[in-house]
């Protein structure tokens, strides 16, 4: 299978270490190659990665993950801003209530291309693309009617 620009995928990619491939995702970069962008516009995502071929979206559902990683980093967030200004009398309970209710409903949307990029890297990290299935692809390109999706899952 190719490239967008002709190039053949490479067949294998030494894995990065468990910091790089989470930087890379957050980055909104794929978490193999470190190249290719994981979203081509604010909403919509490259199937697969421009430079080394990664499959972003593994199966329907996969990317539920990351609304894990998006409610996590908002909740302590708030957890932290709250005690924050809490203890230091800043600001009352209904302004903070207010800023935090505000903050609650614009930061996931803002976060949400990042959460997608650190499900997408965490899932790279723990659960990589098996080597025999990239072996199979580089070797012989995917033919009519074969599926993107990994044998076995």
């Amino acid at each position: 299978m190719m490239t967008e620009s002709g190039k053949k995928w490479p067949v294998s990619i030494p894995p990065a270490g468990g910091m790089v491939t989470m930087l890379r995702g957050l980055r909104l970069r794929c978490p193999r190659c470190g190249q290719g962008a994981i979203f081509r516009g604010w909403f919509a995502m490259n199937a697969r990665c421009p430079a080394c071929g990664r499959l972003f979206d593994r199966a329907p559902g996969y990317l539920l993950g990351s609304i894990y990683f998006n409610y996590g980093v908002t909740a302590l967030l708030v957890v932290i801003v709250y005690f924050s200004l809490y203890f230091s009398e800043t600001l009352n309970g209904k302004q903070l209530l207010v800023l935090l209710t505000g903050f609650s409903i614009v930061f996931p949307l803002w976060f949400f291309r990042h959460a997608r990029g650190l499900w997408i890297a965490f899932d790279e990290r723990w659960d990589p693309w098996p080597n025999e299935e990239e072996a199979r692809r580089g070797e012989t390109g995917l033919g009519a009617g074969a599926s993107d999706a990994p044998a076995g899952r």
